[in-house]
């Protein structure tokens, strides 16, 4: 696998840093990653070499606030002047140079928890420009998001409470305690987004919940949700199913769920990883043949 990577101007100007991993020959297909919160697309490395070794050529950009493009320590967690909004217009930018570099080639968006959010708000304008979306450690935001202040940053220790007593605040993210470790180790990862940001989430994704912005998803848009039972966002599974139900509902034709039992938030790091990425890249050679 080779890695390189490149910068791109947001929509406000903003100096978005990306990582691009090829593998050898012609790419089959794009799959453009959006990371978590309070993590970096770095992190993302070995997925990203089993999708290259299966033909895929992979994009992933750290987010607004989140690793080379939050400018330092000191900006995790901050959105900046565009926001959340900001972040969700990155998903389209990145995808368009993407296919630029790759003309005719199908493009599949994979986000990953705070990435899914924003990725279930971008599908409701944009799903026309998406061959595939998959949706990892996701949930219904508005379930969730109940129980976060809009005036105060987001702690994501809070997650950890189902699984203490614990020797970190970060068991919840998978039962691997390598994996643990090494996130907690990482001065890169661990932050929430400040109250601005926070907000605006909150406030951006509303529509996700809302069945006539849903319904504007086209119907023939592959939609892979992937999950571990014990992850805190999943409420036992049963917000994934709702979410999934509701793409159903809205008129989605092709809507796949993934459950691990035992598996918790960081599914791409659990100890059942090779199997989870076999499933999915299983579905992605399904939905692209």
């Amino acid at each position: 696998m080779n890695e390189d990577t490149f910068t791109f101007d947001g929509s406000d100007g903003q100096s978005i840093h990306v990582y691009r991993w090829t593998g050898d020959g012609t790419p089959r297909a794009i799959v453009q990653l959006a990371h978590g919160m309070g993590e970096h697309a770095a992190r993302y490395r070995r997925f990203a070499e089993a999708l290259t070794d299966a033909g895929y050529v992979v994009y992933a950009n750290d987010h607004r606030g989140h690793g080379r493009t939050a400018g330092g320590p000191e900006h995790y967690g901050e959105l900046g002047p565009a926001g959340w909004a900001g972040l969700v217009a990155d998903i389209g930018t990145l995808g368009k140079r993407a296919r630029e570099e790759h003309p005719d080639t199908s493009l599949i968006l994979f986000g990953h928890s705070m990435g899914s959010f924003a990725l279930q708000q971008f599908l409701i304008g944009h799903s026309g420009d998406v061959d595939a979306a998959v949706l990892s450690g996701t949930s219904a935001l508005d379930v969730i998001g109940a129980g976060i202040d809009p005036d105060a940053e987001v702690d994501l220790s809070a997650f950890n409470a189902p699984f203490e007593p614990a020797p970190t605040e970060y068991e919840w993210l998978s039962r691997d305690r390598a994996e643990v470790d090494a996130y907690v180790a990482d001065d890169a990862c661990g932050f929430g987004l400040d109250a601005t940001a926070a907000r605006g989430m909150l406030e951006g994704t509303a529509s996700t919940s809302d069945p006539d912005s849903i319904a504007r998803v086209r119907a023939d848009l592959p939609i892979y949700l992937m999950s571990g039972d014990a992850d805190p966002l999943a409420g036992g599974g049963e917000l994934i199913e709702l979410v999934a139900q509701r793409y159903r509902d809205a008129g989605v034709d092709d809507v796949f769920v993934a459950r691990y039992p035992g598996a918790r938030h960081e599914i791409l790091n659990e100890i059942n990883r090779d199997e989870v990425t076999a499933d999915l890249i299983a579905w992605l050679d399904r939905v692209l043949a």
